[in-house]
């Protein structure tokens, strides 16, 4: 029972990161922009690294403001140079999560528990995340998720950009970086070469991998966020062969 109390929240929160990213990721790979989440997701991170490196509570207001301004500043200046030099986007998005990362390196290189800040940010702490914290971030989901189905191509480049940038500022911090990288381009890939079914699969391969490797983390004592992200990408494989292989059949 006690397994269980502490799966069901992070199942959910899992839940909750795949339901924004999934169809996100899928505009991503469209776009050809693969490692915008990576950026700025480093640089909501950097927010939160600053907004402790000034002395506010990690679980405060101050700090949930401060990463969201960090990542609609990231968000609202790659969509400035995805017009100004569309032809080296990807590399200019690379810069800016090589800067923000070491940013965030300077500001924790005073702190005690820098070490242990940055590997939260990055590894993430999925297994002590709270039923009470869940209830807000499953509010910010439902919207960002109503806005992307209602809208979708409508929102343009600009709207793209925001509500990317506020679905990566919920995850982040959540479930940390790499999950989070992991969950926006794994389910993208395993079905892309899906005309019809593409987000329900991409759904189905999130879901059952972060069920999967949450138990497997039970069962042997290993970090649940490496656990999901190695499972997550056998699960895409293995779903990416299946559907070509119904394709060819």
């Amino acid at each position: 029972m006690r397994d269980l109390a502490v799966l069901w929240p992070a199942l959910i929160a899992g839940l909750l990161v795949a339901a924004t990213h999934v169809p996100l990721g899928v505009q991503v790979l469209n776009r050809g922009i693969v490692f915008i989440d990576l950026a700025v997701a480093q640089i909501a991170g950097l927010g939160v690294v600053f907004a402790d490196w000034l002395g506010f509570e990690p679980q405060g207001a101050a700090v949930q403001v401060s990463a969201l301004a960090a990542a609609l500043a990231g968000a609202l200046v790659l969509n400035w140079t995805e017009k100004l030099w569309p032809d080296v986007q990807e590399a200019v998005i690379g810069v800016a999560f090589v800067l923000a990362a070491n940013a965030a390196m300077l500001l924790l290189a005073a702190n005690p528990h820098g070490a242990e800040h940055l590997k939260d940010l990055l590894v993430g702490q999925i297994l002590w995340v709270t039923p009470g914290r869940l209830a807000l971030v499953a509010v910010a989901t439902a919207l960002i998720v109503a806005a992307w189905f209602a809208l979708g191509t409508r929102l343009g480049r600009i709207g793209f950009y925001v509500l990317f940038a506020c679905a990566v500022t919920v995850a982040v911090q959540l479930v940390g970086l790499y999950l989070v990288f992991a969950t926006l381009i794994v389910p993208a890939l395993a079905t892309r070469r899906l005309a019809r079914g593409r987000i329900a699969l991409g759904y189905a391969v999130a879901a059952l991998s972060y069920a999967a490797g949450l138990a497997a983390s039970m069962a042997t004592d290993l970090p649940a966020g490496p656990l999901i992200v190695c499972t997550m990408t056998v699960v895409g494989l293995l779903a990416y062969l299946a559907a070509r292989s119904a394709r060819g059949a």
